[in-house]
Order: C-alpha cells, then structure tokens, then sequence
C-alpha cells in the first residue's frame, strides 16, 4: 500500500524508445538522471516487433530498480514491411503500428502513477495524439546532436526547393548554426528525397514542432552555434534542453568484459573496431568480404557479427522472426575463424558489444561504424 501510495505522488515519466541500443542507452542514462537527481519514477515502454531483441531486454533488466519496462505486443506487420525495405523505414513504420499498443499501457499508467509526460524517441512523434488524450505534456528526446537537429528543422525548407537527390548537388548546403557541408556528408537515408524514409523523416521533422520540448544529448559549449539558432526566439520551435554528454555508467551486459579484458592484452591504438549499429545488418556477399578484408589487412579487430540481411538494404528488425536460431558466426567464411581469431589476430562478438567502453579504450586506434543502419 506504501508503495502504490509513493507511486500516485511521484510523477512519472512514460519513455517511447526505438529499439537500438545506440538510442536505447543514452535514454536509459536519461532516466536515471530523472530518477536518482529529480526524484521522477520512468517506465520504458518498448516497441515489439515480433521478436525479442536480446541485448536490448538484458540491458533494460540491469536498469535500477525505479525504472521499468513494459514490453508492448507485437502490432499486426502487413506485407508492405517487406525484407526489401530500408532498415530505418522498417523502424520508423514499425514504432507508429505500435501506438495503440502504446495508448493502452498509458492508460493504464494513469491508474496507478502520476504521470505528467511522454518522451517519445527521434521517429516517434505520432504518439503525440495520445498525450493530447491523457492530458500529459510530450516531448522528444534526440540521441544526436544539434548540427543534425538543426538539419532536420531546416529539411521542410530545403524540401521546398524540390531537389530530388541532395547528393548531386555541386555546391555545399547551408545548414542554420552550422559550417556548410557537402551534399554527400549528408546522412545516407535523406540523402534521397524520393525515399519512403525522406518522406518518413520530413513528416516526424515537422511534427517536432508540435512538441513541449526537446532534450537533445549535448551541451552548448560544444554546438554554441546550432544551439543558438534551435533557441532563438520568434523562432516558433519548441524549447530546447541540452542535457548532453549522457554516457553509459555501471557495468555493462553480454560480452563487455570479454571485449575489454581482450583488448587490455593489445598493444596501443592498435585494434579495429568494425560495428554496422542495432539496425545495420549487411549482405552476405558483404560479410564474406569484410571477412576476407579483415583478413588480408593482417590488422587487429573486434568484428560485431550480425546475421546477414537477405539483400543489402535489410536490417535486422523484420527478418530476424526467421532467424530465431540461427548463429551470426555461422554464416563467416570457411576457416576464417581458425585463420584470425585462433591466431589472435582479433575477437568476434555476437550482435551487440559496449561501444563506448570499447573507442575510449587505449587499444582501440580506428573503427569502422554505422549507427543503427544509415550506411556511409
């Protein structure tokens, strides 16, 4: 009874994440913040896509005891999220088939919490009709910096201009607060304009203006001249709180310590770290090349494995129903295991491993990194 009475007056926060851990754990360092410095009770409330994601589970369960996760139910997936489509516009489609799902945990949250708002994630802005339902004040949390968030407001004004592909543009573009920069610097998925995720992302981009807020993941001294842009006044865009650098604390899950014990045995800056993100699965025509790549370089890495994507351009979150037992290593060239890793020459790890812990390690000299399947 204590309890549930602590919990009526205690406001709560509701988090929307998209799966990824790369979203996931800076909003999990976000949450910790509102729990342990405001006093704020959180619950994430996942989205399912048909499957359970593992790395994603383990590590919201290692979570302090105040936040909790609810697990949505999977939403029904039509034949229009084929195994053909970008990886983000699988994501993207996929978090808005499961507002409903997300109303009914709200609801119910209602009973028995006081909660005062929603944090939705960078592609999650049409759960924004619920808050208007309960009551409660919304909000979006941005994993990236104010460069990109100051590129996503000025994308409708570009978008005015009727460009098809920003790539071809001979000139540098004109970012607001921002060194210009090339076309083909752009973030790959937009780089397009013709694309389902352009047409996607332009639509959650003008609703970010519908939002209470926006907490973005880093500070004014670092982006004075995007920040200055974002808030100033007359501007019409909503306020903006950077509470950034939100970093992974504590212990980390699966093969954190299997990386770092790894890499503490290497000589300085002199590993590779090769990861295509939570969302970045290659071909197997690719994996077979990197492999042999990797190989060939004679160079020192810690290889993410995922399984294959069937064609280039999958990701992870709806073909992986079919690959529930399947094991990423299995799919590696013919030797390629006893030629590398028996020799020493580097360490794979299966689907997810501690970035941060790993490119801040004194071993680590480069890395070759997409983050959650916008390739280069």
């Amino acid at each position: 009874m204590e309890t549930t009475t602590s919990n009526k007056h205690k406001p709560h926060i509701a988090i929307f994440p998209s799966p990824g851990m790369g979203h996931l754990i800076p909003l999990a360092e976000f949450a910790k913040q509102l729990v342990f410095s405001h006093h704020f009770s959180v619950s994430f409330i996942v989205p399912n896509f048909g499957f359970p994601i593992k790395s994603q589970k383990s590590f919201l369960d290692s979570l302090p005891e105040p936040i909790t996760a609810v697990y949505l139910p999977p939403p029904v997936i039509s034949n229009d999220l084929s195994g053909s489509l970008n990886p983000a516009t699988l994501v993207t489609t996929g978090m808005t088939r499961c507002v409903q799902g997300l109303r009914d945990s709200l609801k119910t949250l209602t009973e028995s919490t006081r909660l005062v708002a929603l944090v939705v994630d960078a592609v999650g802005t049409d759960a924004f009709d619920l808050t208007e339902e309960l009551g409660i004040l919304r909000y979006v949390f941005a994993p990236f910096c104010a460069m990109s968030l100051s590129l996503f407001f000025h994308l409708s004004k570009l978008d005015e201009t009727g460009i098809k592909d920003y790539k071809d543009l001979p000139d540098p573009i004109e970012i607001p607060g921002c060194i210009p920069i090339r076309p083909t610097a752009l973030p790959g998925v937009i780089q397009d304009s013709n694309s389902e995720f352009y047409k996607l992302f332009l639509y959650h981009a003008k609703r970010y203006y519908l939002a209470d807020g926006i907490i973005v993941n880093s500070f004014i001294d670092l982006e004075p001249g995007a920040f200055k842009v974002l808030m100033e006044d007359g501007s019409g865009k909503p306020p903006f709180y950077p509470i950034g650098p939100l970093l992974q604390t504590g212990p980390t899950i699966d093969d954190g310590t299997l990386c770092l014990t790894w890499l503490d045995k290497q000589p300085r800056g002199s590993v590779l770290f090769v990861s295509f993100g939570s969302s970045g699965t290659i071909s197997q025509e690719q994996l077979t090349e990197l492999a042999l790549g990797l190989e060939m370089s004679e160079q020192k890495f810690i290889w993410v494995v995922r399984i294959p994507a069937k064609n280039a351009a999958n990701g992870v979150y709806y073909n992986a129903q079919s690959n529930k037992e399947e094991d990423p290593f299995d799919f590696l060239p013919n030797g390629f295991m006893e030629r590398t890793i028996t020799r020493g020459l580097g360490l794979l790890v299966k689907s997810w491993a501690p970035q941060v812990q790993i490119l801040s390690h004194g071993s680590t000299g480069g890395s070759l990194v997409t983050v959650d399947g916008t390739q280069p």
